[in-house]
C-alpha cells in the first residue's frame, strides 16, 4: 500500500509540473506582425486576408483570448499604429496585443479608422471564433452571423465546427453557412450542390440568399435550380404568412374586445356615449406603470415579474374609481340626453389628458414586459407567436367570461339588466337605480382599466393612448349590436381578422378605409347590428 501511495504522489507531482509548463508556455496564435497587418494594410482586402489568416490559424484559440480581445478592440476603434506596431489603447493605458503586456504608446501613434465594411468583417471574424465557445447561445449567434455573411475563406473553420457540434440548431445554421459560402464558388457543380442544400432549409434567410445569388448567376443550369428552389421555399413560407395574418387578426381582435367590453356596458347597456372611455383605458395603463415603478424601487429584483399580476386589480380599481366619480358628478344628471353626455364626456377626456400630462409629462413612459412574457413560440421558420400577444388573447377571453358571468348570474347583473330594460319598474320593486347606475358605470370603467393594463405590454403608454382605440371601440359595439356581449365578441374578432387580411393585400391605410366602408354598408342594411335586442326594449 505504501508503494502504491508513493507512485500516486509521484504521478500527481508530474502532472502538476506538466500543467505548469503548459500554462507558462508562450502562446503564438497572434503575432505582432499579424496584429499590425490586421489594422494597417492600406488595401481593405489585405486587411481582410490578414484577419482571416489569424482566425483560421490552428492555434487561434490557444492564446488565452488575446485574438478575440484584439478583434473586439478593433471593432471598438481602440487600436493605434506607430513604428510598424499595433497598440490597444484603453483610456491612458496601452498594451501590446500579441503579448498582452503593458506598452508605451509613441507620441506619433495614429488611430485606426474602420468603415462599415471592415466592421462587418470584424464582427464575422468574432463570430467565427465564438464557434468554439462552450456556451450554446454564443455558438448559435455566431453561426447566424456566419450564415448571414458567407465567406468561402472560412469554409475550413465551418467544417471543423460542424464535426464537433452537438446542438441541432447550431448544426443547421452551420450547414446553411457552408452552403451559402459555396454559392460564391467558381465551380458550377459546387453551386448546384449548395442550392440543393439550401432548398431543404425553407426559411426567409435562405430565400434572401438565393435571391441575391440569382441576380449574379450566369450559368443557366444553376439559374434554373435556384428558381425551382425559390418556388418551393415561397410556397412553404406562404403558409406561415397566412397563419401569421390570422394570428395577428385574432390578437388585434382581442385588443379591440378588451377596449370595447367596458363600452358595451356604459354605452350598450346604459346608453351613455362616453367619449372619455379612451382616457379610462389610459388611466389603467398609467396605473400599471406606477406599480412597475413601485416594484423597481421597493421589491426585490427576483419578484419583478409579479408586478403585472398586481397591476391587474390596481388598474381596474383606479379606472373604476374615476368612473364612479365621473358618474356621480356628471353623468347621472344627463341620463336620457345622449348628445349632452357626448359633449360633457368629451370635455372630461381633455381634462384627464391634460392632468396626465401635468403629472407624468407629455412623453411616453416605459413599461417593461416581465421575463415570462418575453420571447415567443416558433411554429414555423417565419411564424413566431409572441408570449405577450398570447397572454393578452387569454386575458381578454378571461375578462369576457368574468363579465358574462357577472351580468348573467349575479345579483348586480340582474339589477343592471332590470334598470336597463325598465328603470321605472325596477325602482318600483325596490331596486336602488342610482346606486345600480354607479356600479354599472364603474364596472365598465374598470374593464377599460384592464384594457389599459394589457395594452401597456404591447405599445407605448402616453397621454394619447386612449385616442387610438375610442373610435374602434364604438365601431365594435355598434356593429355587434348595442347591449349584446356576444355581438361585441364577434365584431371585435371579425374586424381584427378582416383588417389584418386586407392589410396583406392593400396596405394598412386602404385596409382601414375598406373596413370602415364595410361597417357603413352593414349598418345601412342591418341597423340593429349583428345581434338585435329581443323583447319589449327592442320594440320600444
Amino acid at each position: 500500500m505504501n508503494y502504491l501511495h508513493k507512485l500516486w504522489r509521484m504521478a500527481a507531482m508530474a502532472g502538476l509540473v506538466s500543467l505548469a509548463a503548459l500554462l507558462s508556455a508562450p502562446c503564438h496564435a497572434l503575432t505582432a506582425e499579424q496584429a499590425y497587418a490586421m489594422a494597417a494594410a492600406e488595401d481593405a482586402e489585405q486587411r481582410v486576408a490578414a484577419i482571416n489568416q489569424a482566425v483560421l490559424a490552428p492555434d487561434a484559440l490557444s492564446d488565452g483570448g488575446r485574438l478575440a480581445a484584439y478583434l473586439a478592440a478593433l471593432g471598438n476603434d481602440q487600436v493605434q499604429l506607430a513604428g510598424g506596431k499595433a497598440y490597444v489603447v484603453s483610456g491612458e493605458a496601452a498594451t501590446d496585443p500579441s503579448s498582452g503586456t503593458a506598452a508605451t504608446l509613441p507620441a506619433d501613434a495614429q488611430e485606426v479608422v474602420n468603415n462599415n465594411y471592415m466592421r462587418s468583417v470584424i464582427d464575422t471574424a468574432q463570430a467565427a471564433l465564438a464557434l468554439q465557445s462552450g456556451d450554446v447561445l454564443q455558438r448559435r449567434s455566431a453561426a447566424e452571423k456566419l450564415a448571414a455573411e458567407p465567406d468561402a475563406d472560412r469554409l475550413p473553420l465551418i467544417e471543423k465546427a460542424l464535426v464537433a457540434e452537438k446542438d441541432e440548431q447550431v448544426k443547421t445554421l452551420l450547414q446553411r453557412a457552408k452552403a451559402a459560402s459555396l454559392l460564391g464558388s467558381d465551380d458550377a457543380q459546387q453551386r448546384l450542390r449548395a442550392v440543393e442544400q439550401l432548398s431543404h432549409q425553407q426559411t426567409p434567410e435562405t430565400q434572401l440568399l438565393l435571391n441575391q445569388r440569382l441576380s449574379d448567376e450566369t450559368d443557366p443550369v444553376v439559374q434554373k435550380a435556384i428558381k425551382a428552389a425559390l418556388s418551393g421555399i415561397a410556397e412553404s413560407l406562404s403558409w406561415g404568412d397566412r397563419l401569421g395574418a390570422v394570428f395577428s387578426g385574432i390578437s388585434l381582435g382581442s385588443v379591440l374586445l378588451l377596449a370595447a367590453l367596458g363600452l358595451a356596458i356604459t354605452y350598450g347597456l346604459m346608453g351613455v356615449i362616453n367619449m372619455a372611455h379612451g382616457e379610462l383605458i389610459m388611466i389603467g395603463a398609467y396605473a400599471t406603470y406606477l406599480v412597475q415603478v413601485a416594484f423597481q424601487r421597493w421589491v426585490p429584483e427576483a419578484a419583478f415579474g409579479w408586478y403585472l399580476v398586481v397591476s391587474i386589480p390596481v388598474a381596474f380599481l383606479a379606472s373604476a374609481l374615476v368612473g364612479a366619480i365621473l358618474e356621480r358628478g356628471v353623468i347621472r344628471f344627463l341620463y336620457g340626453r345622449p348628445l349632452e353626455t357626448l359633449l360633457a364626456t368629451f370635455g372630461i377626456s381633455l381634462v384627464l389628458q391634460q392632468t396626465v400630462r401635468s403629472l407624468f409629462g407629455a412623453q411616453n413612459v416605459g413599461v417593461e414586459n416581465p421575463a415570462w412574457m418575453s420571447g415567443g413560440i416558433a411554429l414555423l421558420p417565419n411564424l413566431t407567436l409572441p408570449y405577450n400577444r398570447i397572454a393578452i388573447i387569454v386575458f381578454a377571453f378571461a375578462v369576457l367570461a368574468a363579465v358574462a358571468f357577472l351580468i348573467a348570474r349575479t345579483r348586480l347583473g340582474l339589477f343592471v339588466r332590470g334598470v336597463t330594460q325598465n328603470r321605472a319598474m325596477a325602482s318600483c320593486v325596490g331596486v336602488n337605480t342610482a346606486r345600480t347606475d354607479t356600479y354599472a358605470f364603474s364596472l365598465g370603467s374598470g374593464i377599460a382599466g384592464l384594457a389599459g393594463c394589457a395594452l401597456s405590454q404591447i405599445g407605448n403608454v402616453g397621454p394619447d393612448l386612449g385616442q387610438n382605440y375610442i373610435v374602434d371601440s364604438f365601431l365594435v359595439v355598434v356593429l355587434g349590436g348595442v347591449g349584446q356581449l356576444a355581438g361585441t365578441v364577434y365584431a371585435a374578432l371579425g374586424l381584427g381578422v378582416l383588417s389584418k387580411l386586407l392589410e396583406g393585400w392593400t396596405g394598412a391605410v386602404l385596409a382601414k378605409i375598406a373596413v370602415l366602408l364595410f361597417i357603413v354598408v352593414f349598418i345601412q342594411k342591418r341597423p340593429q347590428g349583428i345581434f338585435a335586442l329581443k323583447g319589449r326594449s327592442a320594440e320600444a
